[in-house]
Order: structure tokens, then sequence, then C-alpha cells
């Protein structure tokens, strides 16, 4: 089993990729759910959603998420009302956060929901929440502590970002689905997607055991980085690299997640960057525009992790892990 560590759009692009290629009993996609929140009195999960539409064919391609074609009479009429207006929920996808808030509601775990929910589209990939348990982000900024929507909804991530964490209690245990591939000794790899690696893959990592699994491996775990020349293919990610004093390139994410990774499948023109010893670069193109293109970038990444097995491609992983 391959297991894939996914935020909102630019994971949710790869998942697409990784399931053309894939069958179901061969990968599991875990989601970050530090953006989820409660609105209008319903559970959005907004990383869950994206991936939910884009595999489902139904999403926004302009914007990356949210529904193609949908409407937004609830949310004028909420606004005319005196409500709040400033989170944009389009009239088609109320319908999933009504069902989910009603399936919380009756007992079943976020995990069940969710399953529901993907089958309902047709989708017979498992996507899994990384925690049923709440695991709110929150940002620490130059205006003070920031919930997530806050910060990068209202706000529109203009406060620099200095840093996120998720409360002053124990960590939350990972998903039933997540906990159980933890415990499997026939893991192949873990794939890190190209989603922001301060707002959406830490959470993922913050969860309990996560980094410790990662730290313990006996498998190698590939990334594809989120930038290309300097700049993020999509979202604020440079920018918050920047604020933490970190380059937006793969140097910054070497810096940035240590020794986690063991390669990363990096744009052609950033092939020659500087990365520490012992870890592996791959050129390919990384843009995942086109349900071809996110194909592509899917079966490279299987082919190195071909190699690997093969033994024509070695990585340093091993249980020996010091980070």
């Amino acid at each position: 089993m391959i297991v894939v560590l996914s935020g909102g759009v630019g994971g949710a692009r790869l998942c697409a990729g990784l399931v053309q290629v894939l069958t179901p009993e061969e990968v599991l996609v875990v989601v970050n759910t530090g953006d989820d929140f409660d609105h209008w009195g319903l559970r959005i999960c907004p990383d869950l959603d994206t991936v939910m539409y884009t595999l489902s064919r139904r999403v926004d391609e302009s914007q990356g998420w949210g529904i193609a074609g949908d409407t937004w009479n609830a949310l004028t009429s909420m606004g005319r009302l005196g409500g709040e207006s400033w989170f944009r929920l389009g009239d088609h996808d109320l319908a999933t956060h009504l069902k989910r808030t009603a399936g919380l509601a009756a007992g079943r775990s976020l995990s069940e929901v969710t399953r529901e929910l993907f089958l309902a589209h047709g989708l017979a990939h498992p996507v899994v929440p990384v925690t049923d348990a709440p695991h709110r982000t929150q940002v620490q900024t130059d205006r003070g502590l920031l919930d997530f929507q806050d910060y990068f909804v209202r706000q529109r991530g203009e406060p620099p970002c200095l840093g996120v964490s998720f409360g002053d209690g124990e960590p939350p245990e990972p998903s039933k689905a997540l906990a159980m591939a933890m415990k499997r000794d026939d893991i192949e790899a873990v794939l890190v997607c190209p989603s922001n690696p301060v707002l959406s893959i830490q959470p993922l990592l913050a969860v309990r055991g996560v980094r410790e699994w990662l730290r313990a491996r006996r498998f190698p775990v590939l990334a594809v980085s989120p930038f290309i020349g300097g700049t993020a293919v999509k979202g604020p990610a440079a920018r918050i690299f920047s604020h933490l004093g970190l380059e937006p390139t793969v140097t910054g994410l070497c810096d940035w997640y240590g020794p986690l990774v063991d390669g990363w499948l990096v744009d052609p023109q950033d092939f020659g960057l500087p990365v520490p010893p012992g870890v592996s670069l791959r050129s390919h193109h990384i843009r995942l525009d086109t349900a071809l293109r996110r194909r592509e970038v899917a079966e490279a990444l299987l082919a190195w992790l071909s190699d690997i097995r093969a033994g024509h491609a070695p990585v340093s992983f091993s249980s020996s892990f010091k980070g």
C-alpha cells in the first residue's frame, strides 16, 4: 500500500493522477482537517471536499475548489439578512455540508461520513481524514493568534504567518484507517503532495504518532515540490516560507521537512538547486493543471518507486532516522 498525505488544491490534483493508475487496494489518501470549521451551523471540511470534487471531476478547475457551475443564491440571501457572507458556500456545495453535519449529529465519525460522501460521488479509492477528532489549525501572526479560516479567507492571508499551532491539549489520535496503516509492515511508500507545507502538511504531522511513524520508517518518503522557480504553483506557500525565513525552493523545503523526506520531484529548472547529502532529486514537470499532466506526474512518482525497489535509485531512509 502507498499512503498519500494531502491538503487541498495541489494535493487533490496529484491524487486525481494517482487514482488513474492505482487501484483502491493500492492506496490510502490521508487528508488534512486543520482547515475544518463550523459555519452557518454546518461542519465545513474544505480539503476533504476539494479532494472529493476533484476526484469526481465536479471541481471548479478555474479556482481549484468548489463545484463547477455552482450558484450563490443562498450566500447572497444570507448577506441580505445581515448574516456572515465572507466564506463562499455555493448552493450545490451546501448539500455536502448539510449531509456531513447530519451524519455527525447522528453519531457517525468523520471517517464514516466521509466514506458515505465519497461513495455517493462514485469514488471507490479510500480517502480518510487524518483524524476524527477536532484538530483546528491556528495561525500565529503579527495580529495575534488567528483561527485558520479567519486568517486564510476573511483576512486573505495578509498578516505575516509566523507559525501554526493546534491548541494546548494533547495531539489527537489518528483516524482508524490511518492508525491501521501505521501498524502495517507492507507500506511501500509515503507520498507527500505539493500542498502548502505549513498550512496543509504540518497539521498532518502534528497528529499523534504520525511524525514518529515517519521517523522510524523502513519505506521511502517521496514528495512533489509545491514550488517552481521560487514561486508557489498555487496559493501562499512561497510568501509564508519567506515570512519564516525559508527559501521558497526545494532547498527551503529540505530545511522545513528535514530528513522526513527522502526524495523530491522538482521542475526541471529547479533540478540543480542544493539539497542536503542523502536527499535525492528527480526532474519532471510538476504542473497539475490537466488530467493528463496529473497522470504523468503520478506515473513519474511510481516509476521512481519502482527504481528504488529495483536498487537503481537508492535512497537513504532507515529506521535509525535521527530527525
